[in-house]
């Protein structure tokens, strides 16, 4: 009950802010438009809406990661989360808390892509269904990026790391913008060992009814979501022993 509570009052502190919450959801849907356009007047496969949507998708969480770092980030510098320490809530259910809130609002934005997708001839297929699903790891990935930056870092780091230098290193190595095959070499394999390109091709290859491809990449991002969760639980333990900021 307590950790649901701490969800609620997380919830109404994100919405507090509607503006930002409106850009970050409305921004990819509005690079999703763009492209279209783009693409109606000069056709580039990368850019058809069926490999557009998905990995427009993909990009616009990386959104999410600076709402979880700014609001864990501003809790711990406020005597608010110094009286939290003294609540019977552990870790766990301080990351669950933000967790929470959060995970509705990414796949909110997951869904209004595919959504704006439709209006613009994509055919509703078992696939696209499929790839929302697909997209579940990715959500619960960037939320824990931004909760691990968050517990160390301060609100104007969060806002570098989480918001310029994330969103155009997923921007860069997702395949998003440009196929990263076509730059090759060490570019390529940073890529690869990134879980950004990995949650674009696995919600492609959803999209697409390739359902035999979205393994391995899959594994990928569940493995790297799992281990931000995992860190980001381990420092803010540390974080509550020490009863520092």
């Amino acid at each position: 009950m307590k950790m649901r509570a701490f969800a609620s009052r997380n919830f109404k502190e994100i919405t507090r802010d509607k503006l930002t919450v409106f850009f970050g959801i409305g921004f990819p849907i509005l690079l999703i438009l763009l492209m279209s356009a783009i693409q109606a007047h000069i056709p580039v496969d990368l850019f058809a809406i069926e490999r557009l949507a998905p990995g427009v998708a993909v990009f616009g969480l990386s959104f999410i990661a600076l709402f979880s770092g700014l609001l864990i980030s501003k809790d711990r510098t406020t005597s608010f989360m110094m009286r939290l320490f003294t609540s019977p809530l552990t870790p766990f259910d301080f990351i669950a808390g933000y967790i929470l809130p959060l995970f509705p609002i990414s796949l909110l934005q997951s869904i209004l892509c595919f959504v704006v997708a439709f209006c613009l001839k994509m055919k509703l297929t078992a696939g696209v269904l499929l790839a929302i699903a697909v997209l579940i790891p990715t959500d619960i990935l960037f939320i824990g990026i931004g909760l691990l930056c968050g517990t160390f870092l301060n609100d104007k780091q969060v806002g570098g790391v989480c918001g310029a230098l994330l969103t155009n290193v997923c921007g860069w190595m997702s395949g998003t913008w440009f196929d990263i095959e076509l730059v090759g070499g060490g570019f390529k394999k940073a890529a690869e060992l990134l879980p950004f390109i990995h949650a674009v091709n696995a919600a492609r290859a959803a999209v697409a009814g390739n359902y035999g491809d979205i393994f391995p990449d899959l594994y990928w991002v569940v493995g790297y979501a799992a281990v931000m969760i995992v860190l980001a639980v381990f420092l803010f333990s540390r974080k509550m022993k020490n009863g520092s900021e």
